[in-house]
């Protein structure tokens, strides 16, 4: 069996920034103007406050900056707080073959790392790809059983990219990386049981695994051991965590072909597998097909998706988000008035949670395990089939392969720019933004990254308190 975690961590050690592709290279301030975006949304939600609030009055060097506000932390809770601001939503980035966020967890511990050591852009940069990479083969090589036996890809496979990047900002050699990722492997969490029953955990589980993950680099730093085989050995995280491990998987061309290339960004916030059921939705309503026309839906599904993200009867926000059925209905009610801009966002599903048409006809929408779905899935995309029955006994279908945001249909940094500015529009200054993005597309020439957090919601901005100045608690 090939050493996995001792590779994993040879590759994070040593990876520099211009090591990476020209193609990655394109890729990365694209990643980081993605996550800032999902950042300006969560960072006021209910959650991301109340965390916030929980941490506010913590010990330690407060050095470390929390996104859009003037406060700051010790590295490990700020990356917490950052990380439940940004992965609360199911608006950030995916990748398909791992069934993990990565970014969510990866740039929250990285960023404060990064700070608080004064990296350079291009340092982070090279460390955030390791993270991603690491994180993303992790979950590959245990994935579908994994998330089958009721983990959450993203916290439990994510702390280890967390681990993988704050190592390689914090210059640690080969041997304490893979400690790092020997004590992340014990730190790994994460269950589903939220898709069943709902609650909060989903919303912080990338802000816990984001602090994990560093912790687990700044324990390897102060000289504490990890397994050095935690990933694949007889007893380590791949087989408690997994009914399969593929160890070629997470090695095979590592340091050659970058699977963080697979991964896509969201339009909508739902889950990735859900992107393509809401286009075709959103095809058929552009096509005069109207919510009052429908009997009933039929929709064309993967597999995996069927009882995690098919409930028609949402409880509250988060489960409609998951619902494939209160998605597609509401995207079909929605198209005709924004036409092809059709973005799904947390307010719209929080908006018309209730609402009797939407609801109605999600309860008339059946997902079906779709054949050729299943034949065209691939590791960077899930098509998606929606069929109307309308009343008048007629069928319109509409079959998407390649969502908006996959590798296939991407997203690029000139439209990742344009919506980062349509969600801080209302929440940061015109001029702010204009010279934050200046900033973020060229961060690998930034001496450092101070500049990446400087942005303020207006709401936030103010005076810092005596310690947030000094750095210092009194």
């Amino acid at each position: 069996m090939p050493p996995v975690t001792a590779q994993l961590a040879r590759f994070a050690a040593a990876l520099r920034w211009d090591d990476l592709p020209p193609d990655v290279r394109r890729f990365m301030p694209v990643l980081l103007v993605d996550i800032f975006r999902a950042g300006a949304v969560g960072y006021d939600m209910p959650w991301t406050r109340k965390v916030r609030d929980l941490h506010a009055g913590s010990t330690g060097p407060r050095r470390a900056s929390v996104l859009y506000s003037d406060v700051r932390m010790d590295v490990v809770r700020a990356a917490f707080v950052n990380g439940t601001a940004c992965g609360s939503l199911d608006w950030d980035d995916a990748h398909v073959a791992a069934i993990l966020h990565p970014g969510i967890v990866v740039w929250p511990a990285a960023l404060a790392v990064a700070e608080t050591a004064g990296s350079s852009g291009n340092e982070l940069l090279a460390a955030v790809a390791a993270g991603y990479e690491v994180a993303i083969r992790v979950g590959m090589s245990i994935q579908p059983e994994h998330s089958l036996r009721g983990f959450q890809g993203t916290p439990a496979c994510g702390v280890f990219g967390a681990a993988a990047a704050c190592a390689r900002l914090l210059q640690l050699d080969v041997g304490r990386t893979r400690d790092a990722l020997g004590i992340a492997a014990t730190f790994a969490c994460g269950l589903s049981q939220f898709f069943v029953s709902g609650s909060d955990i989903k919303r912080f589980h990338a802000g816990k695994a984001a602090a994990n993950g560093m912790e687990a680099a700044l324990l390897a730093q102060a000289g504490l051991t990890g397994p050095p085989d935690a990933i694949e050995g007889t007893q380590g995280f791949a087989r408690a965590f997994s009914d399969r491990f593929d160890p070629e998987t997470a090695v095979s061309a590592l340091g050659e072909d970058y699977r963080l290339s697979w991964v896509s960004l969201k339009p909508h916030a739902v889950s990735v597998r859900m992107q393509a059921a809401i286009e075709a939705a959103a095809a058929l309503a552009l096509s005069s097909v109207t919510v009052d026309a429908v009997l009933s839906m039929e929709i064309g599904v993967h597999g995996a998706m069927m009882g995690k993200l098919t409930s028609s009867t949402p409880g509250d926000q988060q489960q409609a988000q998951l619902s494939t059925p209160f998605a597609v209905a509401l995207a079909l009610m929605l198209a005709p008035e924004r036409g092809a801009t059709l973005a799904l966002s947390t307010d719209d599903f929080n908006t018309y949670l209730h609402h009797p048409v939407v609801r109605g006809l999600a309860g008339r929408a059946t997902c079906v395990v779709d054949a050729e779905v299943e034949r065209l899935t691939t590791r960077e995309a899930v098509p998606a089939r929606v069929t109307c029955v309308l009343k008048d006994g007629s069928r319109r279908e509409r079959f998407v392969q390649y969502p908006k945001g996959c590798p296939q249909n991407p997203i690029g940094l000139e439209e990742v720019c344009a919506r980062f500015r349509n969600v801080a529009a209302s929440r940061v200054a015109a001029h702010e933004i204009d010279t934050w993005l200046e900033q973020a597309m060229n961060v690998e020439r930034l001496p450092n990254v101070t500049p990446l957090l400087a942005l303020r919601a207006a709401n936030t901005c103010g005076a810092r308190t005596t310690e947030d100045r000094t750095g210092t608690t009194e």
